[in-house]
């Protein structure tokens, strides 16, 4: 009987050891979600699994970049949004950059296990995937000379995480949660008074429909920002959010599969 060559071991006794941290690290993890006590802060939390996955993927690994956007999350709990946005069940934020964290942490345990059967893609789990397979084709917008209350409501309407910002004629910019706590409420403005223009991010950054998901991650690291329009032969066609880069990964690393078989 041949004997297993001894590198090939140890890269899979180094995977195995790796998968047992991180899901140390994602039990460690459950309380936040459950809001129970922790003997740590989330942001002592965010600094070990930011570590932890560094050493294992390398400091400019995508799920690393990925968990840095996750655990900055929308703005959470906007002040003064109007009523019917919260009679209407405005999502909560901040749990859902918790949910998002989890995300992450779940991929990386998914690829490592592929890594150690021998299923793992080339590339990582994102390999091969498009921007076309994971934006959002709901262009939803808001005119630039709307109030930011209207701007909220919208987006507890639609569920969304930014709108494009348009003059009636073409998308201007862009106005996310983030930009209605940070540059509106944050700035003690009177979100009935303040207009969307006033508060929205511009130029509109882009990306084609065409392009790796990868690149698409590349940009919003360089760029600084969660959300994308994507666009056909230049036409705003959709858009692309670090939400669907999460969900690609939990599809692409047989997530999905795994938790429709727990249910």
């Amino acid at each position: 009987m041949r004997k297993q060559p001894v590198a090939k071991t140890r890269r899979r006794l180094f995977v195995k050891r790796d998968i047992e941290r991180l899901r140390e690290q994602l039990a460690r993890f459950q309380p936040f979600l459950s809001r129970r006590k922790h003997r740590l802060s989330l942001d002592e939390f965010d600094a070990a699994a930011e570590r932890l996955l560094g050493r294992i993927f390398g400091e400019t690994s995508e799920l690393l970049e990925t968990y840095a956007y996750a655990k900055l999350g929308e703005a959470a709990g906007l002040v003064n949004m109007p009523e019917e946005a919260q009679e209407s069940g405005a999502h909560d934020v901040d749990r859902e950059s918790l949910h998002q964290r989890k995300q992450v942490l779940e991929s990386a345990i998914a690829e490592l296990e592929g890594l150690k059967s021998g299923s793992a893609s080339v590339g990582g789990p994102l390999a091969g995937a498009l921007v076309a397979d994971y934006m959002s084709t709901d262009v939803r917008s808001v005119h630039k000379d709307a109030s930011l209350k209207e701007a909220g409501r919208l987006l507890s309407k639609w569920k969304v995480g930014s709108l494009l910002v348009d003059d009636h004629r073409r998308y201007i910019g862009i106005i996310t949660d983030t930009d209605l706590s940070r540059k509106g409420v944050g700035r003690g403005l009177d979100p009935n008074k303040t207009s969307v223009e006033a508060c929205m991010s511009k130029p509109v950054l882009s990306i084609e429909d065409s392009e790796p998901l990868v690149a698409a991650i590349a940009l919003m690291k360089a760029k600084g920002v969660r959300h994308l329009a994507t666009t056909e032969d230049a036409t705003i066609i959709g858009v692309l959010s670090v939400s669907d880069v999460l969900r690609a990964y939990s599809e692409l690393a047989g997530l999905d599969e795994e938790r429709a078989e727990e249910e």
